[in-house]
């Protein structure tokens, strides 16, 4: 893809939410006003290489999609109830395009009320972020079908059941009353926060990084915190992927492996994120409530801003962590926390720790626990438990990355070589 076609695609990914926002403010109709937009973005990918960008890109959007979303009302008489409600809210006799009209032709950005409605609590985890994706990230069903690796009918059958929720539910297009916008806005934070992760470690596949998908979430947690500044949790989830995000230069070796945090070249970090993301939680902590997002950016904070390895803040981390686990009842957290532990106190106190939480059924059968357990028998240096556990957790795992780097230590450690220390 050349510098023309990317700015193309990066300008339609950021007009795709203000313009399906538009129709759907005016039709009061969020999956057919989807449809049409879709149908909007692939004439322009069609039209505009030969074209040009036309001077006013979101207008010829909302003027495309408006024309498609009229058709697209009054051909089905399935859906005459929708064309009727159109036909109420639309001035008899006015069928051209929209060019002058100041309800489609301002300049209101509706993202922040489409991550709402994208994250209703009737929907899934898994459809509120596949909506999510394509709604306001304007990412293709088949790019977001390769991202959590299905089958594209299958992604879009999911995308079809989530608007058909929405549909059905019956709510306007407008951000939710109190109480609900609360309960909402955790929702969004957690649908941001996993489409960051799977980005940032793929959860299966042959790559490491989506950076596509983490790139994306950055985009979308920027817009929400452009839009609520004084949300503190949000800052902070802002600020953990930030920091979280500067060290993926140094993540993976030339051929792709992965590179434990202790043995990254800290060097090719990133400094301005870096910089941002510390500034965004010291600015975020002392005016609470404290969430953990901002408690988990913190942790990322100490890491990053050690200067080796072995200068890592860890009981200052293992404090946090103990904070953490107060307002979570991950038991990620407590993994976490378990090894933070044999950091401070010893791989002896650590694995304790971690013996407790083998009972979590959560945890059962989890690769991180067996990964978790690995590196605090061999920190005690009992090599033929770590390799079984090194070998267990390699098992356990879809991302090959992951899967290459555990079977890697545990061979080293066979051999009798002494592996590197990871955090």
């Amino acid at each position: 893809m050349d510098t023309t076609d990317r700015r193309t695609e990066d300008l339609l990914r950021e007009l795709a939410p203000q313009v399906l926002g538009v129709l759907a403010r005016r039709f009061g109709d969020f999956a057919t006003a989807e449809d049409a937009v879709q149908e909007a973005l692939l004439a322009a990918v069609t039209q505009w290489p030969a074209e040009g960008v036309p001077a006013n890109p979101r207008g010829w959007l909302i003027q495309v999609g408006y024309r498609r979303m009229i058709e697209l009302v009054r051909a089905e008489s399935a859906r005459r109830r929708r064309e009727d409600l159109a036909a109420r809210r639309e001035p008899e006799h006015r069928q051209a395009a929209p060019a002058a009209d100041e309800q489609l032709t301002a300049e209101r950005d509706d993202t922040l009320v489409l991550l709402f409605l994208c994250c209703h609590p009737a929907l899934s985890s898994a459809s509120a972020v596949a909506l999510t994706l394509r709604a306001v990230g304007g990412l293709s069903t088949a790019e977001i079908a390769h991202a959590f690796l299905v089958p594209e009918a299958t992604m879009a059958q999911r995308i079809s059941r989530a608007k058909q929720r929405i549909r059905t539910s019956g709510e306007p297009f407008r951000m939710p009353d109190q109480p609900d916008r609360a309960s909402r806005l955790t929702a969004v934070r957690q649908v941001l926060y996993l489409i960051f992760t799977e980005g940032h470690t793929s959860s299966a596949g042959p790559q490491l990084h989506r950076v596509d998908l983490s790139a994306e979430a950055i985009r979308l947690t920027r817009a929400l915190h452009a839009l609520l500044p004084d949300d503190s949790e949000t800052t902070g989830l802002l600020a953990l992927m930030l920091l979280t995000e500067a060290r993926s230069p140094a993540r993976t070796g030339p051929a792709g492996e992965l590179i434990s945090l202790a043995d990254q070249d800290r060097g090719r970090w990133d400094a301005s994120a870096i910089a941002e993301g510390v500034a965004l939680v010291t600015h975020a902590l002392p005016r609470g409530p404290v969430g953990p997002y901002q408690v988990q950016a913190a942790i990322a904070a100490l890491h990053d801003e050690a200067p080796t390895a072995e200068q890592t803040d860890w009981p200052q981390i293992l404090a946090l962590y103990e904070v953490l686990a107060g307002l979570s009842g991950s038991p990620v957290v407590a993994l976490n926390r378990a090894v933070a532990t044999a950091m401070v106190q010893g791989p002896a106190a650590g694995l304790a720790a971690l013996t407790e939480l083998a009972a979590d059924p959560r945890l059962a059968g989890h690769h991180r626990l067996h990964a978790a357990r690995a590196h605090l028998h061999e920190m005690a240096g009992d090599r033929a438990a770590a390799v079984a556990d090194y070998r267990a957790a390699a098992a356990r795992t879809s991302s090959l990355p992951e899967q290459r780097y555990l079977t890697m230590r545990a061979a080293r450690l066979a051999a009798g070589q002494a592996a590197p220390t990871d955090d």
